[in-house]
């Protein structure tokens, strides 16, 4: 299947303008989803695959949770303690309690593997965006009517190779071709043409931006800007003026427009690792130990995945009462060095022990240590 490279060439003032066609897919409920295919009594059950909840007592987050148990609030990111509280909820109203099953990531490593095997014999020009998401360039297709029939055949062989559903959007860009595969989840296809890019933006919340965030959203809301349609309203020069040099970046996003490329070999920006203590704390000792133990897994994963050094560390507190807060430190040189990240690592920690980053003695209840800039 060979890349044609003058596809759909459009006359302009300035020359030749090549279509894209871009597919982003992304697996329904990944964790959640193989879980239930590989046990039997998991089928048809509300399924959270994440930290252990310990009767409501535990710590850590909710990985994934199935379709089911998002009809009970149960989201990624939702703290276990939380989920089992709607589980709890659910049962006493009478529903199936959740059933609550430990990441094995392993396993959905090579489950990955295995689907992104799938997707590249369909599609040449593909970029891993996550364990659980993908990238294709399809203008190869000369069309969206032929790019739909691929996609179709991918998630079919997903579907009867591996006995996992995936949702696709196709676009004009990365930018729609993404939000377009969360359209219609879970086993989705939604197509969107380069001139209806503005009209399906329009309506849609001004959180399915990439780079609007809860904060931002809440601060625009305030102004009454909720959708879209609302941002689009702004001028470049206002949307800069109230977002710096992000709005103007917003102002082609809300827009349709993305020139971002499909990336074939797309390294990691960064590593990291975290860990959820199972009780909040301000123990030096306990803090200390966690973050040798840190460095010494982000070294390893730097080395594991074929890079030489880093030359920013960002180290992450998350509080009690969940406010999280990162610190970052970029060195004069690259380095892999471990004594330097320990060090490193501790320069940007101890402020959290003292009134300088921490005056109200606040518990800490997640530690989390990347390193960034990589070579």
């Amino acid at each position: 299947m060979g890349i044609v490279n003058h596809v759909a060439v459009l006359r302009t003032g300035q020359g030749c303008k090549v279509m894209r066609i871009i597919a982003h897919l992304d697996m329904d409920a990944f964790f959640a989803a193989i879980e239930e295919r590989d046990t039997s009594a998991f089928q048809g059950v509300p399924l959270v695959v994440g930290a252990d909840p310990l009767g409501g007592n535990g710590r850590g987050v909710a990985s994934t949770s199935n379709y089911l148990a998002r009809e009970y609030g149960i989201h990624s990111a939702t703290p276990i303690s939380t989920a089992w509280r709607l589980s709890e909820a659910a049962r006493r109203g009478g529903k199936p309690p959740v059933t609550f099953v430990s990441v094995d990531m392993p396993k959905y490593v090579r489950v990955s593997e295995e689907v992104m095997r799938i997707i590249r014999r369909f599609i040449p020009k593909m970029e891993q965006a996550s364990i659980d998401e993908s990238y294709g360039d399809v203008s190869f297709t000369e069309s969206y009517e032929a790019a739909e029939s691929l996609c179709r055949r991918l998630k079919n062989t997903i579907h009867a190779e591996e006995r996992l559903t995936a949702s696709v959007g196709i676009g004009p860009n990365k930018l729609i071709a993404k939000i377009a595969s969360g359209w219609r989840k879970p086993d989705g296809l939604t197509v969107v043409r380069e001139e209806e890019a503005e009209a399906f933006l329009a309506p849609l919340s001004i959180r399915v931006i990439p780079g609007i965030g809860p904060k931002t959203e809440s601060m625009l809301n305030a102004q009454h800007i909720k959708t879209v349609t609302d941002l689009r309203a702004l001028t470049v020069h206002q949307l800069e003026a109230l977002l710096g040099k992000r709005g103007v970046d917003f102002y082609e996003k809300i827009r349709g427009r993305d020139d971002s490329p499909v990336e074939e070999y797309s390294e990691p920006q960064s590593i990291g690792e975290q860990e959820t203590f199972d009780s909040d704390t301000l123990d030096s000792q306990r803090l200390v130990t966690l973050l040798d133990v840190l460095v010494h897994g982000v070294v390893d994963r730097l080395h594991h995945e074929g890079f030489h050094s880093f030359r920013t560390v960002v180290l992450t507190v998350r509080f009690a009462d969940f406010k999280t807060t990162s610190r970052a430190h970029t060195l004069a040189a690259p380095t892999d060095n471990v004594a330097m990240l320990q060090r490193e690592g501790l320069k940007l920690l101890l402020p959290f022990l003292d009134r300088r980053e921490n005056p109200h003695r606040k518990l800490i209840r997640l530690l989390g240590l990347r390193v960034e800039k990589l070579s």
